[in-house]
């Protein structure tokens, strides 16, 4: 954007109004002056959009996508069509000035600062299967920045975000056990509003695939969780079929000439005769 830098400052205040909600004011410094808090937001100036937007609370399970690669057209095939203010997006991402951006109205400019955030997490999903991506991801995966099953049985195995769906706006992002196989909403309520389709439905599942040093020794849990009362077994009831009746089984077998009253069946009978 102007300057070859994004503008943090107001990024920062429209992207933190969004994530803020549920926070508390616990680990508010009192001490800190105005002059620290200004060189603080000079510094943010300094950082690149990618490195502050990952930095974020509430973007831990998103990587850094190399520039090299956003900045190579080929791999943002199909993406103009999907976001807004495309061209003002992919600036602020790269930190570009943009032609006219003087000209944007405030509230064109907090639209295009959020198709910039739209267009990084759509990039980020391709970018994520690469194997620069996927060796990123490997790093956020031996920090635990993904979480842990919350499954019992799995013992505290660690998880990987993952999608259920590839489009935009139809679920929210998960977390895939690779023991249970099974997906679950992540810990953190701020992961909760993340869009799933910004990691897509392949990344977790190609991931336990391309390493195997990770994933080869992993075995579903032996034995799963059983309800008991009094150290009973609780056993399921089964449902009670209705009885069915057959209607054919019992009813004699009556031919269509025996159906005839005698005056017909002597008439039929004289007919084949002559016959």
């Amino acid at each position: 954007m102007s300057d070859g830098k994004a503008k943090r400052g107001a990024n920062k205040n429209a992207s933190n109004a969004r994530r803020d909600d549920n926070d508390n004011f616990d680990d508010y410094d009192t001490n800190v002056s105005i002059y620290d808090s200004h060189d603080d937001e000079e510094d943010e100036e300094d950082i690149p959009w990618i490195t502050w937007f990952c930095g974020l609370k509430g973007n831990e399970f998103f990587a850094e996508v190399d520039e090299d690669y956003i900045q190579d057209e080929f791999n943002l095939t199909g993406l103009a069509s999907a976001v807004p203010f495309y061209e003002y997006a992919l600036d602020m991402i790269l930190d570009l000035e943009s032609p006219g951006e003087e000209d944007l109205t405030e509230e064109q400019r907090q639209l295009v600062e959020s198709a910039a955030e739209t267009l990084y997490g759509l990039i980020h999903a391709r970018f994520i299967l690469t194997n620069r991506g996927m060796k990123l991801m490997e790093e956020k995966y031996r920090n635990v920045a993904f979480g842990r099953c919350p499954r019992v049985m799995c013992g505290g195995q660690t998880v990987l975000p993952v999608g259920q769906s590839d489009i935009l706006r139809e679920a929210s992002v998960k977390v895939f056990c690779p023991k249970c196989e099974d997906i679950y909403y992540p810990r953190s309520g701020k992961h909760k509003s993340l869009d799933g389709a910004f990691w897509g439905t392949t990344f977790p599942h190609l991931f336990c695939i391309c390493n195997p040093t990770l994933f080869g020794n992993i075995t579903k849990p032996a034995y799963s969780y059983t309800p008991t009362i009094y150290g009973f077994r609780v056993r399921k009831q089964k449902k009670e079929e209705p009885p069915t009746t057959n209607s054919t089984s019992s009813a004699p077998v009556v031919n269509e000439e025996e159906r005839q009253i005698p005056g017909q069946q002597l008439a039929i009978t004289n007919k084949q005769e002559s016959s």
